[in-house]
């Protein structure tokens, strides 16, 4: 069993699976070995290994190869280095994945999560962002517990660099793609009529080609990506059964939105501390904010009598899909994308100067801004104000420029 995972973890075995779809190192001195991996002739080794004893890299500091002792925090997330020279062989595979890996990134989550709530029913956001913080939390936690590293280049290809100080175990991709797309299948079966094996067919797909590109993207190990999975099927099994309940008290319970606020602010706060900087942090700071925005939002909404949700008999029947239809829904996406854009900025660079001045800090300092008293509450102050937008405002503004039916809503 032990070897089993070790090969699991591999790098060989991600480099192997690079070379398959087409993406392959360009060493100007390698060798081929009988597997097909690349592997280094003794001129190229050697001088590998001379850069690294001259640059005084330690790969056993924090048990992370990514990272190297006294680097700046620029040079740890891998900016200014230099970036590793690859071929492309297959140019189908490389936007396939590449594609892929950004149905992974927090990014799409905030703009895909409000597009569900704007065009199709906030009941289901609210389902999605709910397990998307609680398996995002746990899968980045236990990055920074278990400090288990990326796999090193070479004989790795890396295509990210943003995220290349972060550790390995588990793959938080993997873990959002498939809590994300089994949520929605689990979730929208309650609520409209659609065809159940097309919606399970698309669920693996999606989820299996974003594992696939983290793999592809050289970020993680097989290990790291099953992992993932496992932990997140985990988390969905054990909560499925409660998901009505928490619906219930995050709308009806007096005490929601202090714990919707308190919580993910405390958590935020309390994540495990580093010897480094890492994006973790920061990024899982975001993601509990605009948890936290959107769950007192939805609480409002409850006590101001208008959900926005999807009137019942259920599951409902879906109206057809006509052009007029996907207008409304692109406009209601640029508007309310629009609305969410201006928030950002807005309370972004209000919160930044007023802490700074606090802190006696300059905004243009990038250290300064990574200090834990400073980004914790500026990026927690923006996305809570994004979340309270997406669920309160948005609907809202669409229903005075006329881009919402109050007919079909409760």
């Amino acid at each position: 069993m032990r070897g089993f995972i070790s090969y699991l973890n591999s790098p060989e075995l991600v480099a192997g699976f690079q070379r398959c779809c087409g993406l392959v190192p360009r060493e100007t001195r390698a060798q081929v070995s009988q597997n097909g991996l690349v592997q280094d002739g003794p001129v190229t080794s050697h001088r590998r290994r001379a850069e690294r004893v001259a640059n005084g890299t330690s790969r056993a500091h924090d048990r992370n190869s990514n990272y190297k002792p006294g680097s700046s925090p620029r040079e740890a997330q891998g900016e200014g280095r230099p970036k590793s020279r690859y071929e492309v062989r297959n140019w189908l595979f490389y936007f396939l994945f590449v594609t892929s890996a950004t149905l992974g990134h927090e990014v799409f989550y905030i703009t895909f999560l409000p597009c569900i709530h704007w065009n199709l029913d906030p009941f289901l956001c609210r389902r999605l962002v709910n397990v998307w913080a609680v398996v995002m939390y746990i899968g980045q936690a236990m990055k920074d517990v278990l400090k288990l590293p990326r796999p090193p280049s070479p004989p790795v290809v890396k295509l990210e660099t943003r995220v290349d100080a972060e550790y390995g175990m588990p793959s938080t991709h993997a873990m959002a793609a498939t809590a994300i797309s089994f949520t929605l299948l689990l979730s929208a079966q309650e609520r409209v009529k659609f065809p159940f094996e097309l919606g399970l067919i698309v669920a693996v797909v999606l989820s299996a080609l974003v594992c696939l590109s983290r793999l592809y993207t050289g970020m993680h190990s097989a290990l790291d990506v099953i992992c993932g999975v496992v932990i997140s099927v985990v988390v969905m099994a054990a909560s499925y059964p409660y998901w009505g309940t928490i619906d219930y008290l995050q709308l009806h319970s007096p005490l929601s939105p202090v714990v919707g606020l308190v919580l993910p602010l405390f958590l935020s706060y309390k994540y495990p501390e580093l010897d480094h900087y890492s994006t973790t942090r920061g990024d899982t700071t975001i993601i509990l904010a605009c948890c936290s925005g959107c769950s007192v939002g939805y609480w409002v909404n409850e006590r101001l009598g208008l959900t926005f949700d999807l009137a019942g008999p259920f599951p409902a029947t879906l109206p057809p899909l006509t052009l007029a239809a996907l207008g409304l829904g692109a406009a209601r996406f640029l508007v309310g994308v629009g609305m969410l854009v201006l928030t950002r900025q807005t309370v972004r660079w209000v919160s930044l100067r007023v802490l700074c001045r606090i802190y006696g800090a300059s905004v243009s300092d990038v250290d300064a801004r990574r200090r834990k008293e400073i980004e914790v509450p500026y990026k927690f102050s923006t996305y809570v104000a994004i979340g309270l937008v997406n669920s309160i405002l948005a609907n809202r503004v669409f229903v005075m420029m006329g881009l919402w039916d109050l007919g079909n809503s409760v």
